[in-house]
């Protein structure tokens, strides 16, 4: 089990996002579907890894980026004070969404190195999954056309098969830029070895699947 993202920016209605993704959000009952596959890994011994955000403040240097890039940005989306200290860290953006605190730090579940932009190239999500074994990925968290389709693109390229789990997930509406979810879900169908919803995802935990 792959999450992306789970963090309060985008899951809560305090956070940086929740302005662009909160209907999104509520209308796949994302945060109800993440903590339900999180459960049932956790419940049927599969691992869990989760791949973050985070942004220091070196990272306000960056002379470019994308427009949802430059927005994360200027929102001071996911900020943290540093590396190496975790100072203003609890309760803030880019802190846990609060439910899931319970399964993420239970001494058990594997946080990867943060993801700078979307995909996990330059994180080390890739070598804690390949260190353990790991050839078959489920994947869910935010935001769907963005962190989550870019980790199952560079998930697949690295030869890893990949389901997706379509209503754990959510992404932005935009008046301009339009429904990133309902592009997603078209890539997805597209890309992944599988998309399914929640239900069938946890029906398939205990076979294995």
């Amino acid at each position: 089990m792959v999450i992306t993202d789970p963090q309060s920016d985008f899951l809560s209605p305090t956070g940086a996002a929740w302005q662009l993704v909160g209907a999104s959000v509520e209308a796949n009952r994302t945060i109800e579907h993440i903590e339900q596959l999180l459960k049932a890994a956790k419940d049927n011994g599969y691992p869990v890894f989760v791949s973050p955000h985070y942004y220091y403040p070196a990272d306000s240097e960056w002379q470019f980026g994308g427009t949802v890039e430059k927005m994360m940005h200027d929102t001071s989306m996911f900020a943290r004070k540093g590396p190496l200290t975790l100072e203003g860290f609890e309760g803030s953006g880019a802190d846990w969404f609060e439910r899931f605190k319970p399964y993420f730090e239970d001494g058990q579940t594997i946080v990867a190195s943060p993801h700078k932009v979307y995909g996990p190239e330059n994180n080390d999500l890739a070598l804690q999954l390949r260190k353990r074994g790991v050839t078959k990925v489920v994947l869910a968290g935010m935001s769907a056309n963005l962190c989550v389709e870019s980790h199952l693109r560079e998930l697949l390229e690295q030869g890893f098969q990949v389901t997706v789990v379509k209503d754990a997930t959510a992404a932005a509406q935009h008046p301009e830029l339009g429904d990133g979810y309902a592009a997603a879900l078209t890539n997805f169908g597209f890309i992944a070895n599988a998309v399914v919803t929640t239900d069938e995802a946890v029906r398939d935990f205990p076979r294995g699947e």
